[in-house]
């Protein structure tokens, strides 16, 4: 699949569990660990849990490789890595003290 369809399927999935904010970088002029981050908010540690748990279920479904999983206890924080694209589920508070989107939005000097 191709990065921007996997960039697709993945904000499917996220909308499929009602994710609120959905943001996605492009990265790839940055990075070369993945050309995409999609980062999202749940509304409670269940909600996270269950957004990034449809995530891994429709991406074995699908026949994608998932890199790894992390976060899943705490789910404050569960990212999904599937290559090309990462995925940042967070509670709202977690989103807000990490700003994710500021971090990879601002350039270097």
């Amino acid at each position: 699949m191709e990065s921007a369809e996997l960039k697709q399927f993945v904000i499917d999935k996220v909308e499929d569990l009602k994710a609120k904010d959905i943001v996605v970088m492009d990265v790839s002029e940055k990075s070369n660990i993945a050309d995409f981050m999609v980062v999202c908010t749940g509304n409670s540690k269940t909600h996270v849990k269950a957004i990034a748990e449809n995530l891994v279920v429709e991406s074995k479904r699908a026949g994608l490789k998932i890199l790894g999983v992390e976060g899943r206890e705490s789910s404050e924080w569960v990212l999904v890595d599937l290559g090309d694209v990462i995925m940042h589920v967070m509670q709202d508070q977690t989103r807000d003290y990490y700003q994710l989107e500021k971090l990879w939005s601002e350039k270097p000097e």
